[in-house]
This record gives structure tokens, sequence and C-alpha cells, in this order.
């Protein structure tokens, strides 16, 4: 069984390094034209894959000593009245900067730059979550995403 403190840690660890660092991230867009994110630390790797643009979905994977232990999907989307994107989704990244080690699945519960809102609600243990993040500009809802995840492969076929 994985130890979900030291993946807490590591999840926090990974997605600060990763898209919510920005420009700063290597990006690798893949023959399918899924943009591809991976973070590595000792006997961990993480592994975001996205499409998209605008809509956006993809999935986040942990290894540890190459074996899948936890995973992550989500899909988001800007309101279609919404214009300024870039200042959305940098909005977005600054949030998710702020992940913490007890909810390591997006942002903070709450967050606000100029007049963007970011809330974040999620429900569950990294072992089985989901939750859903808005952000607001001036009271209206101008992008929502979901997302949901948590353990796997922790039950080996000769353990059951």
């Amino acid at each position: 069984m994985i130890n979900t403190q030291q993946l807490c840690k590591f999840l926090v660890k990974a997605k600060k390094a990763t898209y919510a660092s920005g420009d700063a991230a290597k990006k690798i867009i893949e023959s399918d034209t899924s943009t591809t994110l991976i973070f590595e630390d000792g006997n961990r790797k993480y592994h975001d894959n996205y499409f998209g643009g605008e809509p956006y979905g993809g999935r986040e994977v942990v290894f540890f000593k190459g074996n899948p232990v936890y995973i992550m999907t989500y899909y988001g989307w800007i309101n279609e009245k919404a214009t300024d994107f870039k200042t959305i989704y940098k909005t977005l990244q600054e949030a998710l900067l702020l992940i913490d080690q007890a909810n390591p699945y997006r942002g903070p519960e709450e967050y606000m730059q100029w007049k963007y809102m970011y809330v974040n609600n999620s429900v569950g243990e990294v072992d089985n979550f989901s939750g859903e993040e808005n952000i607001m500009y001036d009271g209206e809802e101008v992008y929502k995403a979901k997302y949901m995840g948590g353990l796997v492969d922790q039950i080996k076929e000769n353990e059951i």
C-alpha cells in the first residue's frame, strides 16, 4: 500500500513544477496532438497528459517504481461569453501554485486576483476524491472544471 502522506507531498511538488509553473514547464507535444508534462523525483514519476485548449481534458498519473499508484482525470472550459482567456488561465495557474498537501488536487478553497475569484470544492481524500473549481469575474462564472481520482492498483490479483 502506498504511503498517502508521501504521495500528497510529491503531488504538491510535481504540480508546482509542471502546469502551474506556466511557461517554465517543459511541454511535450505528442503525435496525437495532446500535451504531456513530466516530473520525476527519485523513484516517483508524475505524468500529466491533456487535450485542448478550449475546452480541455486530461489525466494525471503518479508512478512509483514504474507502477501506477494514483490517477486524476479532469475536464474544464471557459464560459462562451468570456473574452479574456489569457487572464482567466493566468489566474488558474496562480491558484494552482497555491496547492496544499491536505488537498493536493487543484488549488486552494479560494483565491482572489484582480477581479477574478477562484473557488475550489472537493470531497474525499487522496485515495478517492472528486471536486469542481470555478473562476468568477465580478460575480459571474467565467471558468469551470471538474475532476476526480484516487489510488489505483493497490490490491494485487494474488491478494484477492
